[in-house]
């Protein structure tokens, strides 16, 4: 039976998966089955920080797996600890506490948690709690009820009725939107510094700014998802640094490329005070307001852990920002009237693409079209929605790499 027969066969039918059947990794490189070799600017969509197999990643795996893989978080779990550590000292460089999950959406879902136990603990005027959160169009926050509930996807919720409420979706980067959009129950406003799965928009530096005036005068949470921007992938640890340094979130979700490949995610809280009695945010989520059973097990952190001192070590944020600038002054050197423009920062960028320069066959999309092409070439990279691909690689990209990488993406684009 091949792989693609026991799938159809086995498994729920959640992705269209392309024909590729991945079966080794070192660095940038990725094998299939058949021994081809492809340049891998996917990543595991912005999830193998460090690449393939890393060493330092590996070694860790395998010195922590030979010593204590799970234990509950009943106990105290010191490679937990020391994670939270590095990551509050070094990554946020904020004063907070952080909880550990398992993926995005599950940080996500505690962030929204964290809002709503907000809206309790500083309700409306007559009492009743807040409970809104405003999040944005074209965003997306996971996809189980909650995170998918604060989506601004319609085809992410499309048959999932009835919806977890107490979700708005403003127009992204549109501030008079925002200025109007408060009411007595909103208690949040949660968006990514970068718009990934949506096609890789950035937010000005206007509009972050004025999200979060907007957070302090009505007592709002201001809530960063840095899942896919996280870790150095924009040019700092933090992307939301990137576009506004001065801002101080409330809270802040990752997941993806702090754990190089392992399944791992975290929202942090910040220690900041939110009534005159000197309560803290982060004291607001106590022992039975939340868990995971598996989050933050020493297996993972002892992974993430290695993947995050490695990155802030070696400085790979600032090869990020390097890089952009490579990929960005050659791709706009060819002038292809294909490519409307380059959007995103560091290593999290899109390439937008004209569909009237791209034939299409029914039941794809001008990217996908681009994706498969590429692919055929032995480069991988994800789209963005229909009409925008990502160029996802690791952030220790050498430029050989990088320059491979473009005259795959020129061969390509240059033929429509």
């Amino acid at each position: 039976m091949t792989t693609a027969e026991a799938f159809q066969q086995n498994v729920l039918p959640t992705y269209g998966r392309f024909p590729l059947v991945p079966v080794r990794g070192a660095g940038c490189r990725l094998w299939d089955e058949t021994g081809k070799s492809y340049l891998d600017f996917c990543t595991g969509i912005a999830v193998c920080s460090l690449g393939h197999c890393h060493p330092r990643l590996v070694e860790a795996i395998r010195k922590q797996a030979g010593e204590l893989m799970h234990v509950s978080n009943l106990y105290q779990i010191p490679q937990q600890a020391e994670l939270a550590k590095e990551i509050n000292e070094h990554h946020v460089k904020l004063p907070g506490k952080i909880f550990f999950s398992n993926s995005g959406a599950e940080a996500n879902d505690g962030l929204i948690k964290s809002a709503r136990r907000f809206g309790h603990k500083r309700p409306q005027a007559d009492g009743s709690p807040r409970y809104e959160v405003l999040t944005f169009q074209q965003s997306f926050h996971g996809r189980t009820l909650g995170s998918m509930a604060a989506t601004g996807q319609a085809k992410i919720q499309e048959g999932f009725d009835p919806l977890l409420p107490g979700f708005r979706y403003l127009p992204y980067n549109d501030i008079a939107a925002l200025e109007n959009a408060v009411r007595p129950e909103t208690a949040a406003i949660l968006l990514e510094p970068i718009q990934g799965e949506g096609g890789v928009n950035t937010a000005t530096r206007e509009f972050m700014r004025a999200v979060a005036d907007l957070c302090k005068k009505h007592d709002l949470l201001l809530l960063f998802d840095e899942v896919q921007t996280g870790f150095g992938r924009c040019g700092d640890s933090m992307a939301w640094r990137m576009t506004a340094p001065e801002i101080q979130p409330d809270g802040i979700s990752w997941a993806k490329g702090m754990g190089g490949g392992v399944p791992i995610g975290a929202f942090w809280l910040s220690d900041r005070s939110i009534d005159d009695e000197g309560t803290a945010l982060s004291s607001l989520l106590g022992p039975g307001s939340h868990g995971s059973t598996y989050g933050g097990n020493p297996l993972v952190c002892a992974a993430a852990l290695a993947v995050v001192q490695e990155i802030r070590e070696k400085d790979l944020a600032m090869n990020a920002i390097l890089q952009e600038v490579r990929i960005r002054s050659t791709i706009e050197s060819w002038n292809l009237p294909v490519v409307t423009e380059i959007r995103g920062k560091g290593l999290l960028l899109g390439i937008g693409l004209d569909p009237a320069r791209i034939p299409t066959p029914v039941g794809k999309t001008p990217a996908l079209v681009v994706v498969s092409a590429l692919m055929e070439r032995g480069l991988l990279v994800p789209p963005a929605g229909p009409n925008t691909i990502r160029l996802l690689p690791p952030l220790n990209v050498t430029d050989s790499e990088i320059d491979e990488a473009l005259a795959h993406l020129f061969a390509v684009l240059s033929g429509f």
